[in-house]
């Protein structure tokens, strides 16, 4: 659930430009945690974004996730089992998964609140404004601390719809809580969390390394040969988001 949030802060406010596509390279970091027992190590994971006009492309390690406009459809596609889920949009997170996770799935509704911070901060090259927001998910409170820049070569207010179709569906984020993200100005550079889940603190934050203008390989956009079409997918495949 964390990776989740964590992708979903890196991108949800982020936009299309119409001229050229948008790469954006953001580094991400989970400090070590102890939960019933075990102990996950360190980690640090590079992800990818890629934005053109009506679609998207979100790369993380051994994932890729296509967002097409135009075409109402979203592409899961999961490199280390060489197969691929497709859905129409608007996503309903529960129709790609198995029966047994479904009812699971449906309990996982997220809300947000956001306030306006007067606070600046130079992060990498960009001058950026502070937020604070709490997501809660099923009884569970996730602090944040955003940093937003408008200094971008690109319209941030137009990617809110992209972001909204996927994580409406996926963290069941009502109207409401899309409206309370749509205070965030511009494009987050940066993010910190802190929260406690079955008496583990979790500690992640994320950063952007790069903002560009260039043009995405063909290959981005389409599934590779080979990889088998399925109709849900499991636990551990969503968990690694």
């Amino acid at each position: 659930m964390k990776k989740v949030l964590i992708v979903f802060l890196a991108v949800l406010t982020v936009s299309l430009s119409l001229s050229a596509e948008i790469y954006i390279k953001t580094k991400t970091h989970t400090d070590p945690m102890t939960m019933m027992g075990q102990t996950t190590p360190a980690k640090d994971e590079i992800q990818e974004q890629w934005l053109g006009e009506g679609r998207m492309a979100q790369i993380t390690p051994g994932q890729t996730i296509l967002i097409d406009m135009g075409k109402k459809k979203m592409l899961w596609i999961n490199h280390g089992s060489k197969s691929y889920v497709e859905t129409a949009l608007p996503l309903d997170i529960s129709k790609l998964l198995p029966p047994e996770m479904a009812a699971m799935a449906g309990m996982m509704k997220a809300t947000v609140a956001v306030t306006v911070n007067n606070d600046k901060k130079k992060v990498g090259q960009w001058n950026c404004t502070g937020y604070t927001a709490n997501m809660s998910m099923m009884g569970v409170s996730m602090p944040m601390k955003i940093w937003a820049t408008t200094e971008i070569p690109f319209d941030a207010a137009k990617y809110t719809g992209l972001m909204a179709e996927m994580f409406k569906g996926q963290m069941r984020l009502d109207d409401a809580s899309v409206k309370e993200y749509a205070k965030i100005k511009g494009f987050q550079v940066a993010t910190e969390m802190n929260m406690e889940m079955m008496g583990a603190k979790i500690h992640s934050t994320t950063e952007v390394m790069e903002i560009s203008q260039k043009t995405a390989p063909a290959s981005i956009w389409i599934v590779p040969a080979g990889y088998a079409k399925r109709d849900t997918l499991s636990m551990e495949e969503m968990n690694k988001r």
